[in-house]
């Protein structure tokens, strides 16, 4: 059973999802609250499972309530509920950065469907039930110690593709922040989020990033020392000549933009010189794009399940075959500088093996 505490300032829209989420036997909502403040009183007393909150709210807004909630329960998962406003998306942006570890666009769904606000909470909040093996059945045996520790050699790349879901705008900020401006691959990045948000995202990246972020628009050529972030709604490819094509086909996509599409357009354009790489995030979008970059020749690092949010697709990727190196969020940022790093300096030979004493 997973207890759940709504947090929102709206009686209509507590009431509506304490009746959808009530349906569901594996979920429980265990209380309340209209305000920050009421929030913080009533949620120690009842230690829910998930918390949903509502970013935008009268008195103590979301952000401040999230703050006093992970300092009182660091580990608690917070889901947001947010506008796609230009103030909702920062806030609920600024919310991911702290430690909230999903949000839902929840005007996505006018007041006639909130159950489907409804259902899609419940999709995100049954992953967190805290009675869940941390590796399911059907995982990967584990692997030799040099998979996870061993550097990647990733002196052929020539594109890095980088995908994300659930957890990722932090894991993409920790990895970009890592990276200096004049790092030397084109950068194309597939992050799952709702219209309204991507823009944001990359303005907040570009502003806190040493190389420049930008959503992607239809004929920019990715080029070193720039991340082009996919645009909500829109599937993002790379020609051959790695200028963007953006398209809302196929439509049959679970996920729009879709991680598989980028990366197996980039392994097309550039067979075994890319660099794929797949972190945090719920579901199998990915699995095959990695999968097929592996197999053409190119390099390809998951996440490791000891820094994912949700160790989701890359484990999808890693059970089909599709990842060479399975790291923690840490070591991926170290193998992407060391691209910068000439090899005699890491004590590697041409090879890349270690260097005679």
């Amino acid at each position: 059973m997973i207890r759940i505490f709504v947090v929102d300032d709206s009686a209509f829209v507590r009431k509506a999802l304490n009746r959808v989420l009530s349906t569901d036997p594996a979920l429980k909502v265990v209380g309340e609250a209209a305000s920050g403040d009421e929030a913080l009183a009533r949620i120690p007393k009842v230690d829910p499972d998930v918390v949903t909150l509502d970013v935008a709210m009268h008195g103590m807004n979301g952000l401040h309530t999230l703050r006093a909630l992970l300092a009182w329960r660091p580990s608690l998962p917070v889901i947001m509920l947010s506008a796609h406003t230009r103030q909702g998306a920062e806030a609920t942006l600024e919310a991911l950065a702290i430690g909230a570890v999903d949000f839902i666009d929840k005007t996505s769904f006018n007041l006639m469907d909130l159950d489907g606000l409804g259902r899609e909470l419940i999709e995100r909040i049954r992953i967190w039930d805290p009675k869940r093996t941390p590796k399911p059945r059907g995982s990967p045996p584990p692997r030799p110690p040099s998979m996870e520790t061993a550097l990647p050699d990733l002196s052929g790349a020539e594109l890095c593709v980088v995908g994300a879901s659930t957890g990722g705008p932090a894991a993409i900020q920790g990895i970009l922040e890592r990276l200096p401006a004049d790092f030397p691959l084109p950068l194309a990045i597939v992050q799952h989020m709702p219209p309204g948000f991507t823009r944001p995202f990359a303005e907040r990246l570009n502003s806190l990033c040493r190389l420049r972020v930008a959503e992607a628009t239809e004929g920019r050529v990715a080029e070193p020392g720039v991340a082009l972030i996919a645009p909500a709604g829109m599937h993002l490819r790379l020609d051959k000549r790695l200028r963007t094509v953006l398209s809302a086909d196929p439509q049959t996509a679970r996920h729009v933009p879709s991680v598989d599409v980028l990366m197996q357009s980039a392994d097309q354009v550039r067979p075994g010189k890319v660099l794929g790489v797949l972190l945090t995030g719920m579901g199998e979008d990915g699995a095959e794009g990695m999968r097929r970059i592996r197999a053409s020749g190119g390099v390809t690092i998951g996440e490791s399940e000891a820094t994912c949010v949700v160790y989701g697709m890359p484990r999808a990727a890693h059970l089909r075959g599709g990842v060479e190196h399975l790291l923690p969020l840490p070591e991926i940022a170290a193998a992407l500088t060391s691209l910068l790093v000439p090899r005699s300096s890491r004590g590697e030979s041409p090879a890349g093996s270690p260097a005679p004493p």
